[in-house]
């Protein structure tokens, strides 16, 4: 399994390696920061170690970067110990975050949560728009390094609407999917959980990819931008 060490230090990038190497791991170190994301996009990694004192840019600005286009875990490996720079680096879209000096066995056993984490992921029952993923199992709803958790009727409403993305989608099919034999659904049903569907897309950066048609029905657009 390939892990990307972005790192500057040659005896740690040589300790970890060494380390990592040992348990089957594939180790990578990056040798230009210049081209860092063509680097990913060449190696695929499954996770990426990420230093944060770096020549050129410090590691907090690769991370943005490749938190852009990349899903991959992502740990922190740095000496800066301060709570609001742990802080900072979680909310920057890191998995976990390891101060310096560390235990390597402890890095190891982040590193395997971590795929742990990921895999669990990867084997959940999917449905895909472009960017935009619906986790069946665990009624989440993904888009690039964002995740937004919905209702039994929220997440009934957006798996039709991806089923049938960019087609129209009428008030009636979707009424249909919030109905049950035990259970009775309001009129206004559809309207609130379509509301709350469109601020958690909001909260994804899509605000505006779902159309109302009026009196008809809704559109979801594909989201492979």
């Amino acid at each position: 399994m390939k892990i990307l060490l972005i790192e500057d230090d040659l005896k740690l990038i040589k300790y970890i390696t060494k380390y990592l190497t040992a348990y089957d791991y594939e180790v990578f170190a990056i040798e230009d920061f210049n081209g860092i994301l063509e680097t990913i996009d060449q190696i695929e990694p499954k996770l990426i170690i990420l230093d944060i004192n770096l020549p050129l840019f410090d590691g907090f600005y690769y991370l943005k970067r490749i938190r852009k286009s990349h899903m991959m875990p992502i740990i922190i490996l740095s000496a800066r110990s301060e709570e609001a720079e742990q802080i900072r680096g979680m909310e920057l879209g890191a998995d976990d975050y390891v101060t310096k000096p560390f235990s390597v066995g402890i890095l190891l056993a982040k590193i395997n949560a971590a795929l742990r984490r990921t895999m669990q992921f990867s084997n959940e029952h999917k449905i895909e728009d472009g960017k935009l993923v619906l986790l069946e199992d665990s009624l989440k709803l993904q888009y690039e390094n964002q995740t937004v958790e919905l209702s039994k009727n929220e997440f009934k409403i957006i798996k039709l609407l991806l089923q049938n993305s960019g087609k129209l989608v009428s008030r009636d099919d979707l009424f249909d999917v919030l109905t049950d034999y035990n259970t009775f659904v309001a009129e206004n049903t559809l309207n609130v959980n379509m509301s709350r569907i469109k601020n958690k897309l909001k909260e994804l950066g899509l605000e505006h990819v779902i159309t109302t048609k009026r009196g008809l029905g809704y559109v979801l657009h594909p989201t492979d931008y």
